[in-house]
């Protein structure tokens, strides 16, 4: 079983950044893949980037490529999304997510947080 809590979100105003941590319970943190989802109001949730559980590689979806960073630290049981040149469009839920394959297909995920808000105002 593994817990996740996520922090960071906020207010923001356009073009600022913002760094989300996602924290883990549970001694097995490094055996599973991360990633991070948004979910912004009327809309489906939205994959944004996800690392692996071993050699770190990294796969995002187009909309957060360029922009945004996922990277984990695996003694601290954290994963983290940089959110750089943010957008009003960003503003979301963002929820971490722990699974055995860092893909961008939400039943993949066997744990989810209860998400942090991030608001990019205009």
């Amino acid at each position: 079983q593994v817990q996740l809590v996520e922090s960071g979100g906020g207010l923001v105003q356009a073009g600022g950044s913002l760094r989300l941590s996602c924290a883990a319970s549970g001694r097995t943190f490094s055996s599973y893949a991360l990633a991070w989802f948004r979910q912004a109001p009327g809309k489906e949730r939205e994959f944004l980037a996800a690392i692996s559980r071993s050699d770190g590689s990294t796969t995002y979806a187009d909309s957060a490529k360029g922009r945004f960073t996922i990277s984990r630290n695996n003694a601290k049981n954290t994963v983290y999304l940089q959110m750089n040149s943010l957008k009003p469009e960003d503003t979301a839920v963002y929820y971490c997510a722990a699974g055995a394959r860092p893909v961008g297909i939400i039943r993949q995920y066997y744990y989810w947080g209860q998400g942090t808000q991030v608001t990019v105002s205009s």
